[in-house]
């Protein structure tokens, strides 16, 4: 997944990695290093903009009012807190609770009528959000169904590699799934217990 140098950088996009399984995890995942240096990849306005049209929330980069990053980080927190919890099974703390359904208000998605491929009328949704404020709300709403919802908070995970904080989801059908990524988290795991069963044998 790359490792993240010192801050401050220009944009945190080359460190922002799509392996959440679902936009809120995503997005709690521009923080990176959670277990050690706890690096913000979201490093401004613009930044944010261009991490909501790379998670398909957003059509275009449209004009950013100021400081919405700075909500954008509580949302996202907020929603880590839930994370964890939820992973740990206590009680969701309340202040975090608050905070992403104060963002929910902006998720609302607006009826849409179109002629579909057949040249029949289809009623579906409008495309993704169109400004990044309800884009946020996007993503607030898909926290709060992961977490408001037991089957699915059930399914909430972090990472079990041992320099790894990355939270995801895990759709696997036994639900057992233990690390981001098997490619990368998993096999760095498997190589490690090897070199030291390896050191033990030779000991």
């Amino acid at each position: 997944m790359g490792e993240v140098p010192d801050p401050p950088f220009p944009t945190g996009e080359p460190y922002w990695y799509w392996l959440g399984g679902r936009p809120a995890l995503d997005f709690v995942n521009t923080r990176r290093e959670r277990c050690n240096r706890r690096v913000d990849c979201l490093v401004d306005d613009a930044d944010l903009v261009r991490w909501l049209v790379g998670a398909g929330l957003l059509d275009a980069s449209p004009s950013v009012s100021a400081d919405l990053v700075e909500a954008a980080r509580e949302l996202r927190e907020a929603i880590d807190a839930g994370v964890r919890a939820a992973v740990t099974g206590a009680p969701a703390p309340a202040p975090a609770i608050a905070v992403i359904d104060s963002c929910l208000g902006h998720a609302a998605r607006r009826a849409r009528l179109a002629v579909g491929p057949d040249g029949m009328p289809q009623l579906n949704e409008r495309p993704p959000a169109e400004s990044p404020r309800a884009a946020l709300g996007a993503v607030a709403l898909d926290a709060a169904r992961m977490l408001g919802v037991p089957a699915e908070r059930a399914r909430v995970r972090i990472c079990a590699g041992a320099s790894c904080s990355a939270r995801f989801y895990d759709r696997s059908a036994a639900a057992g799934r233990r690390w981001c990524s098997m490619a990368a988290c998993g096999n760095a795991e498997k190589a490690r217990r090897f070199r030291e069963r390896r050191a033990g044998a030779a000991t």
